[in-house]
């Protein structure tokens, strides 16, 4: 628990917190430079490295955070509804066109959409919500159909307790591990295709403070000044696995001990 709050922590911290602590810019000084009072050098433009560091990643955590909680926003009632419904036309009207959507690559649909509207980071965070809510319906569809299917909903239906008693107060607490879970692995995914998109140039401007712009910008001089891609990608890397850890480590510490084995 300890070192995922560790790597967690670091990336969420400088995201949230570096804007704060960031300062003027200064005059800029040459591209791609080391040393001179810069502690990372200079970027291609020649602005500060850590300064770029300290604002690029607030708009990297907001967008993901954003997009997966608008994904699940969408996601939970209609996965909810399609698993408790007993009308088939409903669920198949609810779950079709999320299946069409889902056949669609991810990436390939945001820049699509993309080339027509322009979009910018609401709209990218936008965006990756929309390609995320196939995915998250369907996993929501199935913990749910799965809690929906015991005899305990059975009993309360037959008490006439409210669809939201059922719904929310039973299957949906039945399902708060696997979702859980879903998040975590889901956040990883947002933030790879939030990254990505601002890699490409979608949603962001070409010389914003940005942790993925600044991968993509610098890159050319990568063997000159290295600090100004790897200290941008180890962060993403590290918000990504260290989110990961922390929700393995949460959900296994809420796992009742396995019962001993007798001894002979």
């Amino acid at each position: 628990m300890a070192l995922a709050l560790l790597i967690a922590g670091v990336p969420l911290a400088l995201a949230l917190l570096g804007p704060l602590f960031a300062g003027d810019p200064g005059p800029r000084a040459t591209s791609f430079a080391l040393g001179d009072g810069h502690r990372l050098g200079t970027d291609f433009v020649g602005r500060d490295v850590w300064r770029q560091i300290l604002l690029g990643g607030r708009s990297v955590v907001v967008s993901a955070l954003a997009a997966t909680a608008l994904a699940y926003l969408v996601a939970l009632p209609v996965g909810l509804i399609a698993a408790l419904t007993h009308r088939r036309w409903l669920e198949e009207a609810l779950m079709r066109p999320l299946d069409v959507l889902l056949a669609v690559p991810s990436l390939l649909l945001i820049l699509l959409v993309a080339t027509v509207l322009a979009p910018g980071a609401p709209g990218l965070a936008l965006l990756v919500a929309l390609v995320n809510v196939p995915d998250a319906t369907r996993i929501v569809r199935a913990a749910a159909a799965e809690a929906a299917a015991r005899p305990a909903v059975e009993a309360l239906r037959m008490q006439g307790e409210s669809w939201w008693r059922m719904g929310v107060g039973y299957v949906g607490r039945s399902m708060l591990r696997t979702l859980a879970a879903d998040a975590g692995v889901r956040l990883t995914g947002v933030l790879y295709l939030v990254s990505t998109a601002a890699f490409l140039g979608v949603g962001v401007a070409p010389d914003a403070a940005d942790w993925a712009v600044m991968v993509d910008r610098n890159r050319t001089g990568l063997w000159v000044q290295p600090w100004a891609v790897v200290v941008p990608a180890l962060l993403i890397v590290a918000l990504t696995m260290g989110g990961n850890l922390l929700v393995d480590a949460v959900l296994g510490k809420g796992k009742p001990n396995a019962p001993r084995g007798k001894r002979i």
